[in-house]
């Protein structure tokens, strides 16, 4: 079995050297480590994580906490946690609170928490004061990616700027009935970034001096299914009926899409359609969105607790990921016989 005295002596460096730069740790060069590690790779050594506990009193591990990971955001975002834990020598342990179904509580337990993880990131989640509070207690790096949380460091987009900007691009293209796909959230788990999205919708409609019909309010969860329902409960809508749609998430605009293709609803002739978040199926559908990259809004967030491990600690901040509209072929002015001033 492979040993770390040989890792060292393959790569000409102490077994201190090697230690530390497969735990991530200072002080050794980014030449030195490359090379460390793809002796180490190359070899085939695996650390032991219990002696690296026992000697440091740290896991190695970076814990994730999602409300679901059967969701396009959620998989996306953990996959660049693991890209960026990827040969630092530290594991990902995921904390899935699978909607209804698993005790929330339980996943703030000081003891439980402290036994498995050193630092953790939270996804797009919003969480109640007295859950701020116990997490600050635990004492460990804590960043959260897709949502803002009060006295936590995030990473994210701007969420209000997303929808202003998806909604003012169909009023500057002369939509005036404009209907809204909310995003809800169905497991009790309280988004923050819902309301922030409606929020953003309404004053872009409110600015432009229009007028919204509550009846146009239409509600979904996140899922390409309550896109399609929500299609279905629009052309129950009295005419004449909104032009547009702004969707709360891509996933529940590409629903609308394929419903209102099945049912022979022109697009983007009869109804423009608009969705927030880039994914990938899209670009495909021609559908026209804020874009974006979940994964490296993850990858920024576990850069800033390998951070803080490391000893850089800094003061509590957010920082806004790149995010862009992006018009494809799902959006066009209203046809003169459905615009309304």
């Amino acid at each position: 079995m492979v040993g770390i005295e040989d890792v060292a002596a393959a790569a000409g460096v102490s077994t201190a050297t090697v230690s530390r730069a497969i735990r991530g740790l200072p002080r050794v060069s980014p030449r030195t480590r490359a090379k460390i590690l793809a002796t180490a790779k190359e070899l085939g050594y695996v650390p032991s994580s219990a002696a690296s506990r026992l000697a440091t009193g740290k896991t190695r591990t970076i814990g994730v906490l999602a409300p679901y990971v059967d969701r396009w955001f959620f998989g996306k975002a953990i996959d660049g946690v693991d890209r960026e834990l990827h040969g630092r020598g530290y594991n990902l342990s995921l904390f899935n609170l699978g909607g209804r179904t698993q005790p929330r509580e339980r996943l703030f337990s000081k003891a439980m928490v402290q036994k498995q993880i050193d630092a953790l990131l939270l996804l797009c989640m919003y969480l109640h004061q007295e859950e701020i509070d116990d997490l600050h207690k635990i004492d460990m790096p804590l960043v959260v990616v897709g949502g803002p949380v009060p006295g936590c460091s995030n990473v994210g987009i701007d969420d209000y700027q997303a929808a202003r900007t998806i909604t003012e691009h169909l009023i500057g293209l002369g939509h005036r009935h404009i209907a809204l796909l909310h995003g809800q959230d169905d497991s009790d788990l309280n988004f923050s970034v819902p309301r922030i999205r409606v929020e953003g919708f309404h004053d872009a409609v409110h600015r432009a001096g229009l007028e919204f019909d509550p009846e146009t309010a239409l509600f979904g969860n996140f899922t390409v299914e309550s896109g399609v329902e929500a299609m279905r409960r629009f052309t129950e809508l009295p005419e004449p009926r909104p032009t547009a749609i702004v969707c709360a998430s891509d996933e529940m605009a590409l629903g609308v899409l394929f419903e209102a293709r099945r049912q022979g609803i022109r697009i983007p002739e009869e109804l423009s359609v608009v969705g927030i978040d880039g994914h990938e199926m899209g670009a495909a559908a021609g559908l026209t969105t804020v874009w974006q990259d979940p994964t490296a809004q993850a990858r920024r967030g576990t850069q800033m607790l390998l951070a803080e491990l490391a000893g850089n600690e800094g003061a509590v901040h957010a920082e806004h990921a790149e995010q862009r509209l992006v018009v494809r072929e799902s959006t066009a002015p209203p046809a003169s016989r459905f615009a309304r001033g």
